[in-house]
Order: C-alpha cells, then sequence, then structure tokens
C-alpha cells in the first residue's frame, strides 16, 4: 500500500470506495464521481487530499482537509480545517488511516490551519476512536454529531 496526493484520474476509484462504504451503512454523504471531483480532488479550498492505493491500483482509503468558509455545513469555524477520513469496508484495521494521518498532518501543519475538526455521527464509535487516537479531543456535541478538534498551533 502506498499514500499519495490524489489525481484526477482517482475520481472513479474515490467514489467506488465511498459507494462501498454507503451501500455498508457507513457513509451518508454522496458518493457519485461529480461529488467526489468536485469536493475531494478538485476543490478550490482543498488544503490536503491524499489516498490509500493498495499494489493493484485500488483505492482503500481517503483523507481529506477543506478548509472552512463561512458556511461550513459542519460549523466548523472560518479559517480552521475540516477533516474527513474514509476507509473501505473491507480494508479497516490495517493502519490506513494512520497512514494517510501522516501525511495529511505534515501538510496541514507546513500550511499554518491553526486547527482541524472532525465532525463525527455520534454511533460511528470506529471514527470516534481513530480520531481520539489520532490526537483530536471532543470539542463540542449535537444534532446526532460529535465534533472533534486537534490544534496545530
Amino acid at each position: 500500500m502506498r499514500i499519495r496526493p490524489t489525481r484526477p484520474d482517482d475520481v472513479t476509484g474515490i467514489s467506488e470506495m465511498l459507494t462501498a462504504l454507503a451501500d455498508a451503512g457507513k457513509r451518508t454523504r454522496p458518493s457519485d464521481p461529480d461529488f467526489v471531483r468536485s469536493t475531494y480532488v478538485e476543490n478550490d479550498a482543498l488544503v490536503s487530499s491524499h489516498v490509500a492505493e493498495s499494489e493493484s491500483g485500488r483505492i482503500l482509503g481517503l483523507q481529506v482537509v477543506i478548509l472552512a468558509g463561512p458556511d461550513d455545513p459542519f460549523g466548523v469555524p472560518e479559517g480552521y480545517g475540516s477533516i474527513g477520513t474514509h476507509v473501505a469496508p473491507d480494508a479497516g484495521r490495517r493502519g490506513i488511516g494512520s497512514r494517510l494521518f501522516e501525511a495529511t498532518e505534515a501538510v496541514v501543519r507546513q500550511s499554518g490551519l491553526p486547527a482541524a475538526d472532525a465532525s463525527i455521527a455520534d454511533d460511528n464509535a470506529e471514527g470516534l476512536q481513530y480520531y481520539e487516537a489520532m490526537g483530536f479531543r471532543t470539542d463540542r456535541e449535537g444534532a446526532g454529531r460529535i465534533v472533534k478538534r486537534l490544534s496545530f498551533a
């Protein structure tokens, strides 16, 4: 497995991985190629976007940090990062998230962002444990979400 920045030709593979997560009940946001392209690959607000790729070229995971604007859908303060981590349902517990975070954290620290928030469904035990293990701490809760924050300052 290798970790690398996303490329335009990753859109289909990312979409397939996200669709598998949705089919497994682990994702509620869109997974179609247009959403993937505009949100995770060609978004001007991207601070960092990396994939985990198998030796055969299959996308096993994705991690992005998007610069929050004034109308962030997750309530992330403007100027902070909003981080999202997605690992294929059949690829969990292999260290993919940790490896993705190593690459992401280096880029985010270099960018000068003060912090990043992760908005996690309150029933997503795996996601909550993952972000805790990466050093994120609960900042706020409500509407079925727990928001964890990691300060980079």
